[in-house]
């Protein structure tokens, strides 16, 4: 790398940023406390002389800097927080050590990218994650409103599945607690119940909107071709992962989703455990979840045929392939009884995560 280059480190927070620059070949430092703004950093390294690559950790201020630093002229890069290295003996942390900690380290080279997306993906990103959170608010509301029946003794024992049948709706309307306190309790759980409930359904039709979008309708359609796989979770794949392109190799992308093993080994000693769990949350239980479709023998169902109707040819091939073997790859590791389902369900997932690239990285 030629001399001239100056790399800058900035630690950004909400109202505040710590900004140190170093050059390349000279060493000579510069810092300074700024406001936390994207403006004021861009000012800021605007009269830094050379050429300026600068450096910032990826946080909940998001990625806005990174974009107009880049319309700007800048080349900013976002980098992954867990991927600093850190120094065990090191006690004394400030944001300034910790700016011009970052410029050192970018400029030998030793921080990871993250992808900065556009202001159109993050959108839709934070769409889906609203979706996650409400599945969380109605998983909740649902456990209150069990547990105080429970603990009245009150189960319901009627047909269909609980809260998926409208019998269960039925018995929940007709119950009647002696206690008027008890009561009250369960009108107002049963009313925030419904409130999630409608929640979740306007963001289901907004989903079911934003898929029909030019930016991703071809790649949202194509992955909806494999089975286990429809709009929420086809959206959501989309949203998280973002450009998949960025991904050489889909075993890259299987460890971006934190689905290869994590390992220990040393000498002749190789120890493999549990999953990474590096990468997004959200999109890891979308595949999971999904593997658990391919415990069943492969088929072509009529909601499946209705999803595929249209689709490029090719799509629907891998799709099939991914049935084939994935069927074939679930009843393998099911018959040796050494592992629990729900790690072959993880299992599954992680070449689920290929046939998903492969889909993906097809022409539109």
């Amino acid at each position: 790398m030629g001399e001239g280059i100056c790399f800058a480190g900035l630690d950004v927070h909400a109202r505040k940023m710590a900004a140190a620059a170093v050059m390349l070949g000279s060493g000579e430092v510069w810092k300074a406390q700024l406001a936390g703004t994207p403006t004021a950093a861009i000012e800021w390294l605007q009269t830094l002389p050379g050429d300026v690559r600068a450096v910032y950790e990826a946080g909940p201020t998001g990625f806005g800097l990174a974009r107009a630093a880049r319309a700007a002229g800048i080349e900013v890069m976002v980098c992954s927080p867990g991927a600093i290295p850190r120094q065990p003996g090191d006690r004394i942390k400030t944001d300034m050590r910790d700016a011009l900690k970052l410029a050192r380290l970018h400029a030998a080279g030793q921080l990871r990218p993250v992808a900065v997306p556009s202001a159109e993906l993050e959108a839709l990103r934070d769409l889906v994650r609203a979706r996650e959170d409400l599945r969380g608010d109605l998983m909740a509301a649902r456990h209150r409103i069990s547990k105080l029946l429970l603990r009245r003794g009150l189960i319901y024992t009627g047909a269909g599945h609980p809260w998926a049948s409208p019998r269960h709706a039925a018995w929940l309307s007709s119950v009647q607690l002696t206690d008027s306190l008890a009561q009250a309790v369960l009108g107002e759980y049963l009313a925030g119940h419904e409130v999630v409930l409608a929640r979740r359904d306007r963001l289901d039709a907004l989903i079911a909107e934003q898929a029909q979008e030019e930016l991703w309708a071809a790649l949202v359609g194509r992955l909806r071709c494999l089975r286990g796989v429809d709009t929420l979770t086809a959206v959501g794949l989309v949203a998280e992962i973002g450009d998949f392109s960025a991904f050489a190799h889909p075993k890259q992308l299987a460890s971006f989703l934190g689905l290869v093993p994590s390992e220990s080994s040393t000498g002749e000693r190789r120890r493999q455990g549990s999953i990474t769990k590096a990468g997004s949350s959200h999109a890891r239980r979308l595949l999971i979840e999904a593997a658990w479709h391919y415990r069943r023998r492969p088929a072509i169902s009529q909601t499946l045929r209705r999803r595929q109707a249209g689709q490029p040819p090719a799509a629907i091939e891998a799709a099939w392939r991914a049935q084939l073997r994935l069927a074939g790859r679930w009843a393998h590791l099911d018959a040796r009884r050494a592992k629990r389902r729900t790690t072959v369900a993880v299992a599954v997932a992680r070449e689920l995560a290929c046939f998903v690239w492969e889909i993906a990285r097809q022409p539109d």
